[in-house]
């Protein structure tokens, strides 16, 4: 799919991200792609920026520090208001020849990470199921902001890989819910709009679409964290840690309803 972005209107830390791949990766770079809220809906308040790098072979140790250390000073913190954080995944085009499952990620920068980062834990690669998720939306929404379109490197990937790395990732989404509950039902909520209708969407879009399915006591919770996300509220969990509980466990048995179908 080609969408279009005006170039002036790209996010400022995007343009930092790209100047920081160049410089480090050089011949090794192959593409950067945005993709992400400010692909699908524009950015919010509460919106990440989703860059994802493609290079060509091993990541060096050196770059793993470098590119670390840059990224931590021009990330915003969770709660920062002049600057966004970021979320950047580095992939090696090698790794994904032949596809597998749970596909390899070289590198992966996010703010949950920060903590450590700080204290001197340089990421390393990994395997993911939700790498299938990320690649799978970057494939088809995604603008490369340098070298060829991301569907040129990024084999095709079933759909029926999906739902296998939603099914696979729940637990450990589920997991993290205490302190994250916004983040947490929200993605619920597009897992659910994803295995319902095999689209991407932004998240608060898949909150409003969920929302009528919802138990008419749980479903002011789905909206205070659309609103939020949207920075129409500030989303307060406190004391609502039985009612959260409970939506999360509806939304849960549902998903795994429409796994068992699809299986």
């Amino acid at each position: 799919m080609n969408i279009e972005i005006n170039r002036e209107n790209l996010p400022k830390q995007a343009i930092q991200v790209m100047a920081i791949a160049e410089e480090l990766f050089k011949e090794q770079l192959l593409g950067i792609y945005l993709y992400g809220s400010a692909i699908l809906g524009g950015l919010h308040p509460n919106s990440d920026i989703d860059l994802l790098i493609m290079i060509n072979g091993e990541m060096a140790a050196d770059i793993r520090k470098k590119i670390t250390k840059q990224l931590l000073d021009i990330s915003g913190k969770i709660g920062c208001m002049d600057r966004r954080p970021l979320e950047v995944t580095v992939i090696n085009r090698q790794d994904l020849i032949p596809w597998q499952f749970p596909p390899k990620s070289a590198y992966m920068y996010g703010e949950w990470l920060r903590e450590g980062m700080e204290t001197g834990k340089i990421p390393q690669s990994f395997y993911d199921p939700d790498i299938a998720i990320l690649l799978w939306q970057a494939r088809t929404y995604s603008v490369p902001l340098k070298g060829e379109p991301a569907a040129n490197f990024i084999p095709f990937i079933p759909y029926s890989e999906i739902p296998k790395a939603i099914q696979t990732s729940l637990p450990g989404l589920i997991s993290g819910l205490k302190g994250d509950e916004r983040n947490v039902l929200l993605t619920l909520s597009r897992m659910w709009f994803t295995l319902a209708t095999g689209e991407i969407c932004p998240k608060n879009v898949a909150a409003a679409w969920v929302r009528p399915k919802l138990p008419p006591d749980l479903a002011p919770l789905i909206e205070m964290a659309e609103k939020s996300y949207l920075g129409e509220c500030t989303d307060k969990w406190d004391h609502l840690e039985n009612e959260t509980d409970l939506l999360v466990e509806f939304m849960k048995n549902n998903l795994k309803n429409i796994l068992e179908k699809s299986s």
